[in-house]
């Protein structure tokens, strides 16, 4: 014997698709639907030498950046709450923000004409030291605020590559808060944050490359 199906099923089934359609166009933050257009952000940081930079006669390479999950993507993480990463709908990174911090911090050790030679560890350069960095953070962050902050944090090991030996080993954090939640205003402030970030790591890098130098030749 058959079962005889409810009338009332073909009513409600048209109402809990309208209900799934509607639900994801409420937020806008959260996954992106599969035809969502993007814009994508390329933050374009420049670090202007500080003269108080040592010179350095030794060469260095830098290595890609170890990425931790949730950041190793286009998409543009954003924390509202302390417990919570979402993403921005219909905004996106043009490159991998692993991309962003090693181009920032090259660029920087390039234009600072302190160095004898610095690449890319894929170059093969004969290299005295090599960089290691593992990008910890690289989200917009409410931190419970009205507006968010661009917040980029990077843990950084100087390698002395004859030995393997730790030269030197520094956490750098930069949050800068945007000027509005605008998207562009929120790309300004992770240009800023990349750019802080840099300038402060080539500093150290220089200078702790000599210092480690100079205990090795005493």
């Amino acid at each position: 014997m058959g079962i005889e199906p409810d009338p009332r099923s073909a009513l409600l089934l048209p109402t809990l698709l309208l209900a799934l359609l509607v639900l994801p166009a409420c937020s806008i933050l959260g996954n992106a639907g599969p035809r969502e257009a993007s814009v994508r952000y390329a933050p374009a940081p420049r670090v202007l030498p500080d003269p108080g930079w040592p010179r350095a006669d030794w060469q260095l390479s830098i290595a890609d950046p170890e990425v931790s999950t949730g950041f190793d993507s286009l998409r543009i993480a954003v924390r509202p709450q302390s417990n919570e990463l979402q993403v921005y709908q219909g905004a996106r990174w043009a490159r991998p923000p692993g991309s962003m911090v090693l181009d920032s911090v090259l660029q920087a050790l390039e234009d600072s004409g302190r160095i004898d030679a610095v690449a890319r560890q894929s170059s093969g350069i004969g290299a005295d030291y090599k960089l290691v960095m593992d990008l910890r953070r690289f989200e917009s962050d409410y931190a419970g605020a009205t507006l968010p902050s661009a917040v980029v944090e990077i843990s950084a090991k100087l390698l002395h590559v004859r030995d393997q030996q730790v030269a030197a080993s520094r956490v750098f954090l930069q949050s800068v808060p945007a000027a509005s939640p605008a998207m562009a205003d929120v790309v300004t402030a992770f240009e800023q944050a990349l750019a802080a970030n840099s300038r402060e790591m080539v500093g150290w890098v220089l200078e702790s490359g000599n210092a480690h130098e100079l205990s090795a030749h005493r």
